[in-house]
Order: C-alpha cells, then sequence, then structure tokens
C-alpha cells in the first residue's frame, strides 16, 4: 500500500460510520472508528467499543488483557500497478470498508497501541441516552512491516 492510498476514503463524510469489527465478520459489529489519518508509518485510528454489545464487553477483556491486540483492514482496491521487475503489487487508491480486531494480523505492526476508559457522561434517563460506563477507546495504529 503506497503513501497516499487511503487519502479518498478519510476524506468521506462516511468516515465516522466505519464499523469495528471482530474478526472480519460483519455479523460482529463491536464498534466504530472515530477518527483516521495516514501518516509515513500508515493507517492510524482511533475507534471505541461498545460495552453494550455482548461481544464488545467480552473484547475489552481480552483487549486489555492483550489477548488480541492485531488489528486488520477491509478494503475494496480502487487503483492498483504491479512491479513487472518484482511482481509486487502497489496498490496506489483504496476504499476503507471495516477495521477489524485480529487474533492474528497480516502484518505483525498492525497492533492497537494503547487501550483507555472513556469517562462517564453526565447522568441522564436510560432512554435517552444509554450508558458508556463500559464503552473503551482503543487508539489503534495499522503500521506496515518496513
Amino acid at each position: 500500500i503506497v503513501p497516499g492510498a487511503f487519502a479518498a476514503s478519510l476524506g468521506k463524510a462516511s468516515l465516522p460510520c466505519l464499523p469495528v469489527l471482530f474478526q472480519h465478520d460483519p455479523k460482529e459489529p463491536v464498534g466504530r472508528i472515530t477518527s483516521a489519518r495516514e501518516d509515513r508509518q500508515g493507517l492510524k485510528v482511533t475507534g471505541e467499543l461498545f460495552g453494550r454489545v455482548r461481544r464488545a464487553k467480552d473484547l475489552v477483556a481480552l483487549v486489555t488483557g492483550r489477548a488480541v491486540s492485531g488489528l486488520s483492514i477491509g478494503f475494496r482496491t480502487v487503483h492498483a500497478t504491479r512491479d513487472a521487475a518484482t511482481g509486487y503489487r502497489h496498490v496506489h487508491k483504496i476504499e476503507l470498508w471495516e477495521v477489524s480486531l485480529v487474533t492474528f494480523p497480516m502484518m505483525e505492526n498492525a497492533r492497537i497501541s494503547a487501550v483507555y476508559p472513556l469517562p462517564d457522561p453526565p447522568q441522564s434517563p436510560p432512554a435517552t441516552q444509554p450508558g458508556t460506563a463500559e464503552r473503551i477507546s482503543a487508539a489503534i495504529s495499522l503500521l506496515s512491516n518496513r
């Protein structure tokens, strides 16, 4: 994946709706991406897991215990080329679909870099604002294996 490949995808208004899945399973949404940027090392995302989702609650324990620390992305290749000399594929433009928490990431350095709890919101009736005490926000770094 070449630098700048995520630019078009990250500029879309739908980014705050980008799901966090477990093991790329579309039936296992566990949170959402709250911000994303690309730097020299790769894609950096911040996301949150929703503690009111049963699987996300389990993942909070697995992530904080470092039993699950891998990350992976689901995407569609928009534009790529192949280097005739090496046979390597160079992805120039990506449409980012999701970020997944995974047990075994394809890229060894694609790891969760920090986990921290979100502060409790002000108290309000449950019908108008679900509790967020069990939500966590994870700073996630997807790095290339350079």
